[in-house]
């Protein structure tokens, strides 16, 4: 029996690159908004990027946002999924999922040369997880964003950027990563193939 893996789809998801990675490891995705078939999956990933309060919105006025919380089986939020999954968000005051209790802040420059958004490569450390399995300390991930995870209880890897934030995030059956897996070439599909491999 082939696992079936469930992409959800709403106005905030970049789903295309995640399709692709999957399609790499030989698995084909199902891009759906129908809480039925996302709560049917075997694996749930949750890409995302854009503003925080509209996806909420939309969110809401699907369902989805029950839907998620429901989940059972192993479920990855990317990029802004995982930060609707964190407690609040700065981004236009909004109320998230609450999955996991951290706060998502705005990166304030630190008065070194550093650009909001982070734009690029960065290390990744302090892995803690299955989601890190084959994944040395210091590895370089992919990052686009304004806003970060704080740290807390629930951070699974940390990044540097105008100070230390969470870079992923865990709890039960639920985990997050600020940077795009998808577009961290190689290291990014062995956490990618790690999350589908998870009990």
């Amino acid at each position: 029996m082939s696992m079936k893996t469930v992409v959800i789809k709403y106005n905030a998801g970049n789903v295309r690159s995640v399709q692709f990675a999957l399609e790499r490891l030989g698995v084909e995705p199902l891009l759906t908004d129908d809480p039925v078939e996302i709560l049917s999956a075997d694996r749930i990933i949750f890409p995302g990027v854009g503003e925080a309060s509209s996806a909420m919105a939309y969110l809401k006025q699907r369902g989805l946002d029950k839907t998620i919380l429901e989940a059972k089986q192993p479920f990855l939020g990317i990029c802004l999924g995982m930060q609707l999954m964190c407690a609040h968000s700065e981004e236009n005051d909004t109320s998230c999922l609450g999955v996991f209790q951290e706060k998502v802040k705005r990166f304030v420059a630190d008065g070194s040369v550093q650009k909001i958004p982070q734009i690029g490569w960065n290390t990744i450390h302090g892995l803690k997880s299955n989601l890190f399995k084959d994944v040395p300390e210091n590895s370089h991930c992919y990052f686009v964003h304004s806003y970060c995870a704080q740290l807390g209880q629930h951070t699974i890897a940390t990044a540097d950027y105008c100070g230390l934030f969470s870079a992923a995030l865990q709890t039960k059956n639920y985990y997050g990563v600020q940077f795009h897996p998808e577009k961290s070439a190689r290291l990014g599909a062995t956490i990618i193939e790690n999350f589908l491999n998870i009990v």
